[in-house]
């Protein structure tokens, strides 16, 4: 497992032809002044909550939708760059579409002096990124979840998206979580395949067209899945570069970001609407 959680990160630092001076540069950028300043002005409560199991803690980022009734939980899994100010707002935006939005900093107690991402030196992050137990990925996710799950605003159904590392990290949890009503990959690769026998729920993919490293990977994924009867269905938006959920919202989006993002974000409302609903 270790060494599936090495070949993810060193996916993402190569990912779509990006340089790794390149990614060093961006892992700074989990402050993003855009993002934060859109948080700020959100209607939508959120607040932080520490929850623990076993002897470890890990911070949780909780927005909640404007709603009279309970509604779904939607746990939030982070890029390689952990937590970051964009990661936050994803989450605001998720509770904007109705659903209790949760973000575990899985970097949690990992960052000099016991703190998490925001506490990181420079591109450290994507180095302690690497360094994470699967197993204990796991059990944040769900302690995560669990507590989640009992929040009284929610209404016991339970989905995973995750994007970039979280994606791949968002596949893994779907062989983990049996409760899971479905599971939404953003540019992440696949688990191993001897694993996928153990997922209960559809997972929907969400890949960029220019992606070579990722993209190689979905055709395996199909037939593996299939092969193991369970249901797959990504979707590849053509012109588009891996990331591009957060790129497609920053103030230099590119066209093709920005039109993969708003293509992205309308076909995965509409799953979670579908599946709430039924």
């Amino acid at each position: 497992m270790k060494l599936f959680g090495a070949f993810l990160v060193a996916t993402f630092l190569i990912a779509g032809g990006i340089s790794l001076g390149a990614q060093s540069a961006a892992a700074q950028a989990w402050s993003q002044p855009w993002a934060l300043e859109r948080l700020e002005k959100s209607p939508r409560h959120h607040e932080w909550v520490t929850v623990k199991h076993g002897g470890r803690s890990v911070e949780l980022f909780i927005a909640y939708p404007e709603s009279k009734e309970k509604r779904p939980v939607v746990l939030i899994i982070h890029e390689i760059f952990g937590l970051s100010d964009w990661a936050q707002e994803l989450a605001d935006e998720v509770a904007a579409a109705g659903y209790v939005a949760v973000a575990p900093d899985l970097l949690t107690g990992m960052a000099p002096g016991g703190g998490r991402t925001k506490d990181f030196p420079g591109d450290s992050v994507t180095e302690a990124i690497g360094k994470l137990d699967p197993d204990q990925i796991t059990a944040d996710l769900n302690a995560a979840a669990d507590f989640a799950l009992k929040l009284p605003a929610s209404n016991g159904k339970l989905y995973a998206g995750g994007f970039c590392w979280g994606g791949g990290q968002t596949f893994r949890y779907a062989t983990n979580r049996s409760d899971l009503v479905a599971a939404f990959v953003f540019y992440g690769p696949p688990p191993p395949k001897e694993s996928m026998s153990k997922i209960t729920a559809p997972v929907y993919g969400f890949y960029a067209g220019n992606d070579a490293r990722i993209g190689a990977t979905i055709p395996d994924t199909i037939a593996a899945m299939k092969a193991a009867g369970k249901k797959y269905e990504p979707v590849t938006y053509e012109g588009a570069a891996h990331g591009f959920m957060r790129s497609g919202e920053a103030p230099d989006a590119t066209e093709a970001n920005k039109k993969a993002r708003e293509d992205a974000w309308k076909r995965w409302k509409a799953l979670l609407l579908q599946s709430s609903a039924s």
